[in-house]
């Protein structure tokens, strides 16, 4: 298992959809163990495999953050088919390290795909759940949370990051 660099903002690997999974072999399944340390590392409760520089439909989500294991979902070509309601909460990102900014999303989401096994699946997320399936969801598809602000909290973000770059202290 490894620990992998977790692409940052500016990577252009973050602003590309990612391409579908067409087969679950021994080398997605290493993908998705080094995936899981380097989630638990950072410490985060999400990760989508273009983080890691991967353009693959695969990400995973633990709410517990490594705490208990059977709450590890693996989503490999994941595609949000229902939703619901609307909240909204602080939320960060790991590719945007000690930026939190408040987004609105859905407040139940269902989600199809595959489990790493290849077996295809439903689930529900409500909250948390249903924040991290989207905002997974949104990496996989070249959009990061700060595509859901607008104006001054935007370009706040935007100007802290650029001035962190010009410094050498970003990427």
């Amino acid at each position: 298992m490894a620990v992998l660099p977790i692409r940052k903002y500016g990577d252009d690997v973050l602003r590309k959809p990612a391409e579908p999974v067409t087969e679950i072999n021994e080398s997605l399944q290493q993908l998705i163990e080094d995936m899981v340390d380097t989630m638990y590392a950072a410490p985060g409760v999400g990760l989508a495999a273009n983080q890691v520089g991967v353009s693959l439909r695969l990400m995973l989500i633990d709410l517990s953050v490594g705490k208990r294991p059977e709450e590890l979902h693996v989503f490999i070509n994941p595609e949000i088919i229902e939703a619901e309601g609307e909240i909204t909460e602080e939320e960060g990102c790991l590719s945007i390290p000690d930026f939190v900014e408040v987004v609105t999303r859905p407040e139940r989401v269902k989600l199809r795909y595959q489990d790493r096994n290849g077996v295809e699946r439903e689930m529900w997320g409500d909250g948390l759940m249903a924040r991290a399936m989207c905002h997974e969801i949104d990496h996989l598809n070249g959009t990061l949370f700060v595509d859901h602000l607008r104006g001054f909290k935007k370009d706040r973000i935007i100007r802290k990051i650029a001035k962190l770059a010009k410094s050498g202290m970003w990427g």
